[in-house]
């Protein structure tokens, strides 16, 4: 008897997209990769992730998926509306959707999944978060990943299909802790790179990501998530990694910050998105809602959009009466 191969259908072929194609294909999947942009016929390497090479069971596509196991939801957070309304009108309403980004949409302050109960009311949904730079997955590198679904034994079920001996998947029904530690962490992150770039020292980054930590666990349980799963990969372990790695986009856009470079300069020098810089005022906006004190995602958001100095943010930050930890 024939075994069917699983379906896996990618939405999104950026750096991380591409790197999930890549992932995915080991568990011999087939695996559809959606691209907004055509590229010509039996191209297999993409622009995001160069000397990549995409392996055979993979197929790069330009038609939204009917059906699938799963569909990876892979585009930046701020055009995750626009997509999944589209998607949903082809997608078949049993296939589960699992976010991949991280963030919250800017206007309104929602995580990914509040985007997707709006744009696919109904459908079984997931997020899948982590310490996670997208060449090295790529690569076939050691990595892990938790992913979350109100329902655990979906999540399960998921990790299941999703998990190989080199991208190692958790399952959690924490989607709400887990997508709120994948947004701040973007907005940490771009702190960090300002403590190390502005000369303020190792001990000062560590002490912003323990606290960030902490910060972000009140606004994880004020919002429906467990203090907890910062302690995971999706908190703490992606804290490291964003915070302490070249290779984060969040982070060297804060280096260039503390060197004295403008954010207008930074940007437009380059061709990636660095999610924290729309991440921080929504974030900011989340904690007010919730009366969560957030005093460094406060100050990071100041420093992006109201000229805020370092200097200013170095008093605002350790001036503050001490407190209990």
């Amino acid at each position: 008897m024939t075994m069917t191969r699983p379906h896996i259908a990618i939405i999104g072929a950026g750096a991380w997209g591409t790197a999930l194609a890549c992932a995915t294909a080991a568990t011999g999947a087939d695996v559809a990769l959606w691209m907004r942009n055509p590229v010509p016929p039996g191209t297999r390497t993409l622009p995001r992730l160069p000397g990549i090479t995409l392996p055979d069971n993979v197929t790069i596509t330009g038609d939204f998926p009917r059906s699938a196991d799963v569909v990876l939801l892979v585009t930046p957070v701020q055009t995750a509306r626009d997509v999944s309304t589209r998607l949903q009108t082809v997608l078949d309403p049993a296939v589960p959707v699992v976010t991949c980004c991280k963030g919250l949409e800017q206007a309104t302050s929602l995580l990914p999944l509040d985007v997707l109960a709006e744009t696919m009311p109904g459908r079984p949904t997931g997020v899948l978060s982590g310490p996670n730079f997208a060449i090295e997955v790529a690569k076939g590198l050691p990595a892990a990943a938790t992913l979350a679904c109100a329902d655990l034994a979906l999540a399960q079920k998921l990790t299941s299909l999703l998990n190989t001996s080199a991208f190692r998947v958790y399952a959690s029904d924490d989607a709400a802790g887990v997508q709120l530690a994948g947004a701040a962490k973007n907005v940490i992150a771009i702190g960090a790179g300002i403590t190390i770039g502005a000369g303020l020292g190792e001990n000062a980054r560590a002490a912003l990501i323990t606290r960030a930590v902490a910060e972000i666990s009140r606004l994880a349980e004020t919002t429906g998530g467990r203090a907890s799963t910062l302690a995971g990969l999706a908190g703490m372990g992606d804290l490291i990694l964003t915070c302490t790695g070249r290779g984060s986009r969040n982070y060297s856009v804060g280096l260039e910050l503390g060197e004295g470079r403008s954010l207008e300069d930074i940007l437009a020098s380059r061709t990636t998105v660095a999610e924290g810089v729309l991440t921080a005022p929504a974030m900011r906006a989340l904690a007010r809602k919730h009366h969560v004190r957030a005093p460094i995602i406060e100050t990071v958001t100041r420093i992006l959009g109201e000229g805020f100095t370092i200097e200013e943010a170095r008093h605002l930050l350790l001036d503050r009466p001490p407190t209990q930890e």
